[in-house]
């Protein structure tokens, strides 16, 4: 059970904007980055875009937990849960 039902999978289409946004400023540190800028500069853009995906990343965490992760342990189905924990430990084993 890799997915969640199509009923519970999150719809993340909103954040679409938010990773437009990221491939903006990964586009405009490349031209920093062509146009020979202040090491610092080029830094600070970086560390925004770090922060912009870590965000996303904790706002898609979050529905994964409260929707996939939330119907496997209602399911009762011990394979399902077990898949689940070892599914995240993976993922923050990465």
């Amino acid at each position: 059970m890799k997915n969640c039902s199509e009923t519970k999978h999150p719809n993340y289409e909103k954040h679409i904007t938010r990773i437009n946004k990221v491939t903006g400023q990964l586009n405009g540190i490349k031209k920093m980055i062509e146009e020979r800028r202040y090491c610092p500069e080029i830094i600070t853009q970086l560390k925004a875009v770090s922060s912009a995906c870590k965000s996303l990343e904790i706002i898609m965490l979050q529905k994964h937990l409260e929707s996939c992760v939330m119907e496997a342990f209602h399911s009762k189905d011990k394979n399902i849960q077990d898949e689940k924990i070892k599914e995240l430990t993976d993922l923050y084993k990465r």
